[in-house]
């Protein structure tokens, strides 16, 4: 009987080495791997994400399918209850290492009917929905601090090393003479910092600034409903998050669009998350799906590169 190892991670910045930890003190025998490719999407069903097939495929009566977390193979209840249908039609065992699930046999059935239990169904549907609610509310909690911090005039990424206060006097003395090693050592800071508080007085500025490529400036593209919907159950870095959540919706009949500003880069990274919507390997598109993708599509490819 085979151990059988199901690892995922959600982008290609993300890595396996929490899953690896929790799998390597679970003291597995012989594990056999099946990892997915960086970035597939938690979207895609299980049952059609290609190493999860693989896996199953490779799977005999018997064996056991090993993973960190639920999480890292499902999302929603209907998906859960899917796989144990497919692990119970193959009779493999599943074994979670970590989080609430991992101290529940949710493979037990009903020894008359062969029907899940009843509570075991009702504990996975409820952790299912605590889950995503936990995952809500961090996003909700992530996008109000970042609010509140503004608000306040803060800004992210690294402070100057020279306080605002004091930039008009570092200016003044380098324009009457004094040096960038002089004055680091006044305010004890690094000559770097000193650099970046005088740059456009230095000599080589203009050349400098002919160099640099101009900073992308954030456009507004309307996101079909469609696409939206695919976007927010996706796992996204927190410049897409934020985009996404700072997003006006627009009503049109019966459907809506998300009306989202944000430079082109986080565009064309948005685009690529909802990929899935074109079909997967032996599953068929939704026409209104891929119709949606295509023209969001269309919106960023109009943008300048």
């Amino acid at each position: 009987m085979a151990n059988l190892v199901y690892k995922r991670v959600s982008t290609d910045q993300q890595s396996t080495a929490r899953q690896d930890l929790v799998l390597a003190e679970a003291g597995i025998e012989d594990p056999v791997v099946f990892e997915e490719d960086p970035g597939t999407s938690s979207r895609l069903h299980p049952l059609q994400r290609p190493k999860f097939r693989e896996l199953l495929t490779y799977a005999r009566p018997g064996d056991t399918v090993h993973i960190s977390e639920m999480f890292r193979l499902v999302r929603g209840n209907q998906h859960i209850l899917d796989v144990l249908d497919v692990l119970h039609r193959d009779r493999l065992a599943l074994r979670i290492h970590d989080g609430a699930f991992s101290a529940m046999d949710l493979t037990a059935r009903h020894p008359r009917t062969g029907e899940l239990l009843s509570t075991v169904k009702f504990m996975v549907q409820t952790l299912a929905a605590a889950g995503e609610l936990q995952r809500d509310l961090q996003r909700e909690l992530t996008y109000d601090g970042l609010r509140a911090a503004e608000a306040k005039g803060n800004k992210g990424g690294r402070r100057p090393a020279v306080a605002a206060a004091q930039t008009a006097d570092v200016r003044t003395a380098y324009l009457e003479g004094r040096s960038i090693a002089a004055l680091a050592r006044d305010h004890r800071v690094s000559r770097g910092a000193i650099r970046t508080a005088v740059a456009d007085l230095l000599p080589n500025h203009t050349a400098n600034e002919e160099d640099t490529p101009a900073p992308e400036l954030p456009v507004t593209l309307d996101i079909p409903g469609k696409v939206a919907d695919c976007l927010r159950t996706t796992d996204l870095e927190p410049a897409e998050r934020a985009a996404l959540d700072q997003g006006v919706t627009v009503r049109r009949g019966q459907g809506y669009t998300l009306r989202v500003s944000a430079v082109p880069a986080v565009h064309r990274q948005l685009l690529a998350h909802c990929q899935p919507l074109d079909g997967a390997q032996g599953v068929s598109a939704v026409p209104a799906q891929r119709k949606a993708r295509r023209e969001y599509e269309n919106r960023v490819s109009a943008l300048t590169p």
